[in-house]
């Protein structure tokens, strides 16, 4: 079932990807929970009453945070441009592995999640843990060969 954000964790979000990605702007939507710890975000204007629905999904799904900060596709293009921290840009050789749905091996040093980048767009994140980066992608969104 999906509730609003209460503002004191929307805030713990908003500091928590600040030390995590150096992410420095605002984000102005509204932003739902559900049971899983999924975050969806909205449009602020849209006033939905949940105590007559059962809603398990709303608008764009923007991060999970069961265990850790770990940001959707969505998410990452939206915080990305807005950030300069833990971000790895890729060759294109090596982006077609991550969006393939494979590990991605760095030389680099990274603490927790990763922003995947090539060029000016983003791809998602990753987990940084022993010399690489763990691919977080959908198996219905990785592309084929």
């Amino acid at each position: 079932m999906l509730t609003s954000l209460k503002n004191k964790d929307k805030k713990l979000l908003l500091k928590n990807l600040k030390e995590q990605f150096n992410f420095n702007s605002k984000l102005p939507y509204s932003f739902f929970i559900n049971s899983n710890k999924k975050i969806f975000i909205l449009n602020p204007n849209i006033n939905i009453d949940f105590s007559k629905i059962r809603v398990n999904s709303l608008g764009l799904y923007f991060t999970n945070i069961q265990n850790e900060l770990r940001l959707s596709i969505e998410g990452s293009q939206l915080i990305g441009p807005h950030s300069n921290k833990n971000i790895l840009e890729l060759s294109e050789i090596k982006l077609k592995s991550w969006i393939q749905g494979k590990d991605i091996t760095t030389k680099e040093n990274f603490n927790g999640f990763v922003l995947i980048k090539h060029g000016q767009d983003f791809y998602g994140s990753g987990k940084f843990k022993d010399g690489k980066i763990l691919n977080y992608i959908p198996k219905e969104r990785r592309i084929k060969d």
